[in-house]
C-alpha cells in the first residue's frame, strides 16, 4: 500500500501551522507527505474528489460543517485529534472603552458612529468568519449605518488592524482564535448577542476512509491523541508571519520540545 500521503490545508496561517505539525507527524511514522494549499470550500471538494486524503484542519460543526456534509456525500470521513477549539469573534483594540463598545449593537451608538472606523475588512469569502460577518451587517443594521465589510486575503485584514492601532483608531477586526495578533495585542471580544458568529468548533483532522487503511491502529491512536491549543497555535504562527521564522523549522521544533517535555 502506498505510504504517500495528500494532505490538504487551508491556505492561513494558522491552518498552515497546524498542517505542518501533522507532517512531521506523518513523516516521523514513515510516510511521505504532499501539502495541497486550496481555499476553504475548495479544500472540501478535493476530499470529496480524492484528489486529497486528508484535510487540515476542519473546523466542527459550525465553520465547516456543510462543507463536511457534501464531502461525505461521496466517502464516509474519520475525524481524528482535536487540535485545538477555535471560535469567530469581532474584537476591538482594547484602548476603546468596554463602556463605549461592549456589544455589536453598540457600534450603532450616537457618540461611537463618528469615532469607528467604518470599513471592516476581513479574509477571503469561503471562510465562516466572513459568513458570519455578512449576516451580522445586515442583522444590526451596521450597513445602513454606513458600516462596510470587504473581502480579500489575511494580510489585507491583518494589516489594516496593524495599521488602525498604530494610529489608535476605533477598529473592528472580524477575527478568530487561534490566529497570531492575539499573541502581540489585547483585543477584546465584543458580544454577539444574537449568536451569529457559531459556537466554538473542534478543529480536526479529516480523513476519507477508504484511505484511512493506510495506517496501522497504532498510528491512528497516535493522530487520534494529538492535542495543541488556541495559545499553541497563535504562538507559533506569529513567529513564522510576524518573526519571519521558516514554519517547518518552528513546528519541528515546537514538536521536539513538547516530546522531550512529555519524557521528563
Amino acid at each position: 500500500m502506498s505510504k504517500i500521503i495528500t494532505m490538504g490545508v487551508t491556505d492561513l496561517s494558522f491552518h498552515r501551522v497546524t498542517a505542518s505539525i501533522i507532517r512531521h507527524v506523518l513523516q516521523d511514522m514513515g510516510f511521505a507527505v504532499e501539502r495541497v494549499y486550496s481555499p476553504h470550500q475548495e479544500n472540501f471538494l478535493k476530499l470529496k474528489s480524492g484528489e486529497i486524503d486528508m484535510l487540515a484542519s476542519a473546523w466542527l460543526p459550525s465553520s465547516h460543517g456543510l462543507y463536511k456534509a457534501d464531502a461525505e456525500s461521496a466517502q464516509p470521513l474519520l475525524e481524528l485529534g482535536l487540535h485545538y477549539q477555535p471560535y469567530a469573534l469581532w474584537g476591538v483594540p482594547e484602548y476603546v472603552p468596554a463602556d463605549a463598545v461592549s456589544q455589536v449593537s453598540d457600534l450603532l451608538k450616537a457618540d461611537v458612529l463618528p469615532r469607528m472606523n467604518k470599513d471592516i475588512q476581513g479574509i477571503n469569502p469561503g471562510a465562516g468568519i466572513t459568513r458570519f460577518s455578512i449576516s451580522m451587517m445586515e442583522e444590526y443594521g451596521l450597513s445602513n449605518a454606513g458600516y462596510r465589510f470587504h473581502t480579500g486575503i489575511e494580510e489585507d485584514c491583518f494589516e489594516a488592524f496593524e495599521q488602525a492601532v498604530e494610529k489608535k483608531e476605533w477598529v473592528i477586526v472580524p477575527l478568530w482564535k487561534p490566529q497570531f495578533l492575539h499573541h502581540k495585542f489585547a483585543i477584546r471580544e465584543i458580544a454577539d448577542p444574537k449568536g451569529l458568529l457559531g459556537i466554538v468548533d473542534r478543529a480536526v483532522l479529516l480523513v476519507r476512509e477508504d484511505r484511512a487503511t493506510i495506517f496501522s491502529a497504532h498510528q491512528r491512536e497516535a493522530l487520534d491523541a494529538l492535542r495543541f491549543s488556541n495559545d499553541i497555535i497563535a504562538a507559533l504562527d506569529y513567529q513564522v508571519c510576524r518573526e519571519g521564522l521558516p514554519l517547518d523549522q518552528v513546528t519541528r521544533a515546537w514538536l521536539d520540545n513538547s516530546a522531550n517535555q512529555h519524557i521528563a
